[in-house]
């Protein structure tokens, strides 16, 4: 078990809850650059957990500007075996209400301008999304959500779109039609990076809007989102107290863990040395000579 058990990613007030003690701010640096700002870690329910802002404190970073691979990068270092993941969508389907939560199992990607590996530079290795976010966390999730007095359903998949604008009357409308079940602008990635991390993940869809796809309900934009977001705050740091409280400790033999046994396709005598430390804490166990 790593200096810090869990990692928590999602807006700045997250972390100004009841029952977490902060210890300090620590920044970390990384070969792939700065993450999206300082990690705040402290202690909540006993644990040893790192806050990081998604999007920067202040909400400074657009979704395709934020470093998906600084972020998990550090948290690996830092020691992190389990992301939450806390996250505004927008609903796709009439039963997902906002200020509703959904434990998405799936992901399809829409997205046109993110690094979304670690991969490459002469390493080529290839990780199974089958299944992309840790099922054990899910169920833990749930049960969480349901503890804080959360309407929260599921399963169900997350499209991932590019942004910074929100959907066309025709994407979302298209979208629907796919059976997806909620929309956002960052999980994918984050999603793709902790599995190659061998670090279970799974999110928290914070349900804010119905797109614009609904004929009945307002259309999606800023000042209405972020009305709900506020309501959203409080029982999102409900649920990750309970879901933090409710965490076992990973055994070696989680599928998680080893997501990467296996993976690595390039002949370790032909990976460049520079590749090879860069990517040291990922596939270090892999490689030793």
């Amino acid at each position: 078990m790593g200096e810090i058990e869990i990692g928590v990613i999602g807006g700045s007030g997250l972390y100004d809850m009841e029952g977490l003690t902060v210890r300090e701010e620590r920044t970390v640096e990384t070969p792939f650059g700065a993450p999206s700002d300082v990690f705040v870690i402290g202690e909540l329910e006993g644990r040893s957990v790192a806050f990081l802002a998604r999007h920067g404190r202040g909400h400074r970073l657009m979704p395709s500007e934020i470093n998906f691979r600084a972020n998990v990068y550090a948290m690996k270092v830092l020691g992190v075996e389990r992301i939450i993941s806390v996250s505004a969508v927008g609903s796709m389907k009439e039963q997902y209400a906002p200020t509703h939560i959904v434990v998405p199992d799936q992901f399809f990607d829409r997205t046109r301008h993110r690094p979304d590996t670690f991969f490459g530079e002469g390493l080529v290795a290839h990780v199974s999304l089958a299944d992309p976010v840790c099922a054990e966390m899910v169920e833990l999730a749930v049960e969480a959500a349901r503890e804080a007095g959360a309407t929260v359903h599921r399963g169900g998949t997350y499209l991932c779109m590019e942004g910074p604008q929100f959907s066309t009357r025709g994407e979302s409308l298209i979208y629907r039609s796919w059976g997806v079940d909620v929309i956002g602008m960052t999980n994918l990635q984050e999603a793709r990076m902790a599995r190659e991390a061998e670090i279970c993940y799974a999110t928290l869809a914070m349900v804010t809007d119905y797109d614009c796809w609904h004929e009945e309900e307002e259309d999606a934009h800023t000042a209405s989102i972020l009305e709900v977001l506020r309501q959203n705050v409080k029982t999102g740091q409900r649920v990750v107290a309970n879901l933090v409280r409710r965490l076992p400790e990973r055994d070696a033999e989680h599928p998680c863990a080893n997501a990467l046994a296996g993976g690595i396709i390039t002949d370790p005598a032909r990976i460049p040395v520079e590749t090879r430390e860069k990517l040291h804490p990922i596939v270090g166990r892999y490689l030793s000579s």
